[in-house]
């Protein structure tokens, strides 16, 4: 196999356009699964994407177009480097076309990739082993899986771009079930190298929320005061993240399009707390890519934009909107600043304090969750969401944790709950599970959210 310097090198000096970007991504991932508290499969995959982005002159412009492969052999080079031409002048004048950055070096280029591979799990393994021989003892039946992932991604170009970034990735989620499975429960940990995974702890409240639900309570649909951990916090923001495209609300498709003759809702007031939301490539434990590596282009990603830096951008202070995800060629048309989307989401409120378990003692009548799955979309105008709690809603009075109700449909907007938080917690880096495949670097608080609107009964479990 040829290295993925080698080929971006004997890729671009075939390409006789403009120019031309080449992005490889080389993915190594380890997993440990297990199900009934018995391992079931173990193993590292290897996978690597390879993308050809020709950049054509054409009468009137620029024109862009891009193949991408699962890897591309050396006698298949030119014929590869044709096929992203041809893309490109069928696409005709790029509506997005902006000049290429040239000539930036990030990262160490010549490096191979370090595969990640069945030792990053022994921290864990031994204390995993204990977990499953407790949880037999005590007839509770434990599935879930640990993953580890190390991608590496490098863009380089006739242009003069060699870029290289390396992330590590991992996560540990566990499902508890017991009393012949009429209960369950669910804990997720992200990580980056597992040395920050306590499986006791994992054990602990597994075994604490399955106790909980010892004592079943039915209520009614209606709006709750509602505490939801960082995870289901993170859940719905992701979603409001990728709503958030710029040009959407500038041509008055989004819920941040804008009111009374204003293009977008930027600068308004959106939420009751001062809530910082952004994104940072260099917040602690969440690092991320640095640059831009778009494979093809869309309302929030121009394959024009490759190479340029991703800093901060903040896309909440003090609870007012303050930026829409941009690229360059939106930010011309919107008249804003160019924004790009970044690869991690942190949410924060200054002076907020406070564990899961400390909001939960402040909550007179209310819920808790565990997590929220099956999210969809109702209404792109308002960013109404819908979807089912799972594996664990709890009632709490005068603090405490009463026990389990039933589960529920759910109708919110992520924008108008920021507006209804009545207590925040601390903001730790945390697991989402509905968009665990999709965003994997996010730190959120747990919120207390003000008549969270449970619209209906579910009667899953």
């Amino acid at each position: 196999m040829i290295s993925p310097q080698e080929l971006i090198e004997r890729i671009t000096s075939a390409a006789s356009y403009h120019d031309c970007i080449v992005i490889v991504r080389e993915k190594t991932q380890a997993n440990l699964r297990w199900a009934n508290s018995t391992l079931t499969t173990n193993g590292v995959i290897a996978e690597r994407s390879v993308t050809v982005i020709a950049f054509v002159e054409v009468q009137g412009g620029m024109a862009s177009g891009g193949v991408s492969r699962t890897d591309v052999a050396a006698h298949e080079i030119e014929s590869v480097v044709k096929e992203a031409e041809l893309a490109a002048r069928g696409a005709g004048k790029a509506a997005d076309a902006s000049e290429l950055a040239k000539n930036i070096s990030v990262g160490s280029w010549s490096e191979k990739h370090q595969a990640t591979g069945p030792d990053v799990f022994a921290r864990i393994a031994p204390a995993l082993g204990d977990m499953f021989t407790r949880s037999n003892a005590d007839s509770i039946e434990l599935f879930g899986y640990a993953e580890h992932s190390h991608i590496s991604t490098w863009v380089g170009s006739k242009g003069g771009l060699r870029l290289r970034w390396d992330q590590p990735v991992g996560r540990l989620e566990m499902t508890g079930k017991s009393h012949e499975r009429s209960r369950s429960t669910w804990e997720g940990v992200p990580t980056r190298d597992f040395s920050n995974v306590s499986i006791p702890d994992v054990d602990a409240i597994i075994r604490k929320r399955l106790q909980w639900q010892g004592k079943k309570i039915e209520i009614p649909a209606g709006r709750y005061d509602t505490v939801a951990p960082s995870g289901c916090v993170s859940d719905l923001l992701i979603y409001m993240f990728w709503s958030s495209a710029a040009r959407d609300a500038y041509e008055g498709q989004s819920v941040f399009a804008g009111k009374d003759g204003t293009k977008t809702r930027i600068g308004e007031k959106l939420s009751n707390h001062s809530v910082n939301l952004y994104s940072d490539d260099s917040y602690k434990g969440l690092e991320s890519i640095p640059f831009i590596s778009a494979t093809s282009s869309g309302p929030m990603n121009s394959v024009f934009d490759n190479g340029l830096a991703q800093t901060r951008t903040n896309w909440l202070t003090d609870g007012s909107l303050t930026a829409l995800a941009q690229t360059r060629a939106s930010a011309r048309d919107t008249e804003l600043s160019f924004t790009p989307i970044g690869d991690n989401l942190i949410m924060e409120v200054p002076g907020a304090s406070g564990s899961l378990e400390d909001l939960v003692s402040g909550v007179k009548d209310g819920l808790l969750l565990t997590t929220l799955w099956y999210i969809r979309q109702v209404d792109p105008a308002t960013l109404l969401l819908t979807g089912l709690t799972r594996d664990g809603v709890y009632r709490v009075k005068d603090g405490e944790v009463i026990g389990a109700v039933n589960n529920f449909r759910w109708n919110e907007s992520p924008v108008d709950l920021i507006s209804r938080m009545k207590t925040v917690g601390t903001t730790e880096i945390t697991q989402p599970r509905e968009w665990a495949d999709d965003m994997d670097r996010v730190a959120m608080p747990p919120v207390v959210f003000e008549n969270f609107n449970m619209s209906t009964v579910s009667k899953a479990n």
